[in-house]
């Protein structure tokens, strides 16, 4: 997406009343940091990238919203002076803001967001390099854990080796493999070790060791779908899905959790596969828990966590430690300790165990063919069978080859968004496909403390409270976790009231510590795609789960003021304040009041980083896409082995869950489908 010299000028300055110029209060050590405004840090090519990586329909919008700002129709808006946004004064602007964040009309609240997110991401996460260093230092934010003197590998340390073409190719293979993260990596490396010729495609890029700079701008950008800009189509929920080689499990939490034995009840029971209930599902959850190393070794907590354990226990609220699929060495110096909270911009230490370092590297070194930045096109299919798929690979200098690939099976693991939309634009029909999107819709509870929190060291989770995951006798609710902070992230969850209010808020970034919502939703979304095949996404939260969403939210509230929080921050836009003194609530009317606000789309910051269910398998033909051993029953030879295979929703951190799932689809390829060498050999 290209922007006219006019729309730079828009939106730099949107950018300046975001993040605008205010005097240091008195006696500051750091004036830089209020005197600096938005569009010094806000590099606006990475902007432009960002919204490239949209769907043609999003992009079209976001030109008619820059239409309507450089428009003196746009005081209508918010019965303001009739002029263009940059003709307005300071006060002006940032009335038009505040009277967008809160107007009954869906459309501008979702340009409101759309912008907002945009300019803090980009300024806070450090588009500019120079101007971000002045604000990390302000904040206390390390920034970066990369010694100066690093020297970039070459190709040939990696220890994988991808295919490199230069012109249009054919490849023939047992097994295609479309993506390479919790499902396409197991399976890769389940068959391949079993002998199976197969073939990796991936959008994303191949990444390794200081490859990842551990810069957010830079590291969402290029290893998450759509730029890290992926959402709903409302604008309602923000979406975090890994497009790298390893998926989700290059860039995740490291959090390894077991399908809760309710859910794999339900599951068998009311989407008849049996399966989920049997020792040999159990057998693959054991086995891939070994591969990655599944432990609860790690040393220490970090500040939000250590929050989240202490408040808890003095409520009586048990907690309990989160197996990781990471290793721990025995001294657990602060070095390792605050490179790891860095590693959902990619590991830079190999101390993270995704499929990026077993799986793929087992495919690999029993001659699996791994070839990124590969968009699939469409599977291929003939006479109802699977035969391949059609695939543009992006070289390094930018061309783009044709790739046709001859299978005799083919495995779709793109992930609950893209498997969708893949097979949709593969020609499948089935009414079920796409349905039955759930999000685990999350919203963020954050406190401020005394003292230090640097939330954004150590461990992104170690720490689960699972009071709250069945509510009212049902196998619905949520859990309470912490998420990744970084400034980036950190200054979009954060809300937005004033320019000065937020700007006050991230001066005090060191001192934040956040827990999660992570609410398990029974009421679905859907996938379906636009006139050019990309996946659009629509998702409402329901009465039903936003009740337990805020049952979760009034929890995680109760356990950082037990914590010692002096101010918690609710998710909604109004900006709803909690202060205590001596772990009690001074105000407990704000809590009692949450109910009663307006929940509507862009009222309030929501956020998925788990998508499932959306080529859901299961025993009925007419309402699962995909039978129990992961084949599609509209198409032969044609599985999924990801999160959109979910019978419903997980309730947990799906990888260890999508992992067993794939682990388990791969043996019932193993026994079905003979590899070549094995005919081969029966031939002879």
């Amino acid at each position: 997406m290209q922007l006219t010299e006019a729309q730079r000028a828009t939106l730099r300055a949107i950018a300046d009343t975001f993040i605008p110029t205010l005097p240091a209060p008195a006696g500051a050590s750091d004036p830089a940091y209020w005197a600096q405004a938005g569009a010094a840090g806000i590099d606006l090519d990475k902007m432009a990238e960002a919204l490239s990586a949209q769907p043609e329909g999003a992009q079209q919008e976001f030109q008619q919203l820059l239409k309507l700002l450089d428009s003196p129709a746009l005081g209508l808006t918010w019965f303001g002076a009739l002029r263009p946004f940059v003709r307005l004064d300071a006060g002006q602007r940032e009335k038009l803001l505040q009277s967008w964040a809160s107007s009954n009309l869906p459309q501008l609240r979702k340009g409101f967001h759309a912008l907002r997110k945009l300019c803090v991401f980009l300024y806070y996460g450090g588009s500019v390099p120079e101007a971000a260093e002045l604000v990390w230092e302000a904040i206390g934010y390390a920034g970066p854990q990369v010694p100066a003197e690093t020297v970039e590998p070459a190709p040939a340390a990696r220890p994988l080796t991808t295919l490199q073409l230069t012109q249009d190719v054919t490849y023939d293979c047992d097994v295609l493999v479309i993506g390479s993260g919790a499902g396409g990596g197991v399976i890769a490396g389940e068959l391949a070790a079993a002998g199976h010729d197969v073939l990796v495609l991936e959008k994303g890029p191949y990444f390794h060791g200081s490859d990842f700079s551990q810069r957010e701008v830079d590291m969402l950008g290029t290893l998450y779908d759509a730029r890290g800009t992926l959402g709903t189509q409302d604008g309602g929920v923000a979406i975090l899905a890994g497009s790298c080689l390893g998926g989700g499990t290059t860039v995740n939490w490291a959090g390894a959790f077991r399908t809760p034995d309710y859910v794999l009840q339900e599951w068998a029971r009311e989407h008849q596969v049996p399966h989920f209930t049997s020792m040999e599902f159990k057998q693959s959850l054991d086995a891939v828990s070994r591969t990655l190393g599944v432990n609860i070794d790690y040393a220490r907590h970090n500040g939000q966590n250590q929050a989240l354990l202490d408040g808890s226990r003095k409520l009586g609220q048990e907690v309990k430690l989160i197996p990781r699929n990471e290793r721990h060495p025995t001294d657990s110096s602060d070095e390792h300790f605050a490179g790891m909270g860095y590693s959902c911009f990619g590991d830079r230490h190999g101390v993270k165990q995704g499929t990026l370092n077993t799986y793929l590297q087992t495919a690999f070194e029993h001659g699996a063919r791994l070839l990124c930045d590969a968009e699939v096109a469409r599977v291929t299919v003939a006479q109802g069978r699977a035969t391949g798929a059609e695939a543009t690979h992006t070289t390094a200098d930018g061309r783009q080859v044709r790739v046709t690939v001859r299978a005799r099976r083919v495995v779709v693991a793109g992930g609950a968004i893209q498997t969708p939309a893949l097979l949709l634009r593969s020609g499948l029909r089935h009414p079920h496909l796409g349905q039955h999107l759930h999000l685990h819709p999350t919203v963020v509870v954050s406190g401020i403390y005394q003292q230090l929190m640097n939330a954004w060291h150590g461990p992104m989770m170690s720490v689960v409270n699972d009071g709250f995951t069945m509510l009212d006798g049902t196998n619905f609710g949520a859990k309470l976790e912490t998420p990744p902070a970084h400034p980036g992230l950190m200054s979009m969850v954060m809300p937005w009231t004033s320019g000065r209010q937020h700007k006050e808020l991230m001066h005090q970034a060191s001192h934040i510590g956040s827990f999660i919502v992570l609410t398990r939703d029974r009421d679905g979304g859907r996938v379906s795609i636009d006139k050019h095949g990309q996946a659009l996404i629509d998702y409402s939260l329901s009465d039903f789960d936003r009740h337990n969403m805020l049952r979760g939210v009034r929890a995680a509230a109760d356990i950082q003021v037990a914590a010692g929080a002096r101010t918690v921050l609710l998710p909604h836009g109004t900006l709803p304040l909690l202060h205590a003194e001596n772990g009690r609530l001074l105000n407990p009317e704000v809590l009692d009041n949450l109910a009663n606000l307006s929940w509507k789309a862009n009222q309030f910051g929501l956020y998925s980083a788990h998508q499932m269910s959306t080529c859901r398998m299961g025993g009925d033909a007419a309402t699962h896409p995909a039978s129990p051993t992961g084949e599609l029953y509209e198409v032969k030879n044609l599985f999924v082995a990801d999160g959109s295979a979910f019978p419903a929703c997980s309730g947990v951190n799906p990888m260890l869950t999508i992992m067993a799932v794939a682990h388990y689809t791969a043996q019932q390829l193993k026994a079905s489908t003979p590899a070549t060498g094995q005919v081969m050999a029966a031939a002879v």
